[in-house]
């Protein structure tokens, strides 16, 4: 059987989907200044500091 085995795990992938694209969006105060193009990479490296 391929995919999700249990709905938590397809909770889990919908949920990090839903943030991927609302971080590619600009929802979110991450990496506002950056164009769309490269956002969620400067977004990833915002968070990595701020840990």
């Amino acid at each position: 059987m391929r995919g999700p085995r249990t709905d938590k795990t397809a909770q889990v992938i919908i949920a990090g989907h839903a943030f991927m694209q609302n971080l590619r969006r600009g929802h979110y105060e991450l990496a506002i200044d950056t164009p769309p193009t490269v956002r969620v990479a400067a977004a990833f490296t915002e968070l990595a500091q701020a840990i």
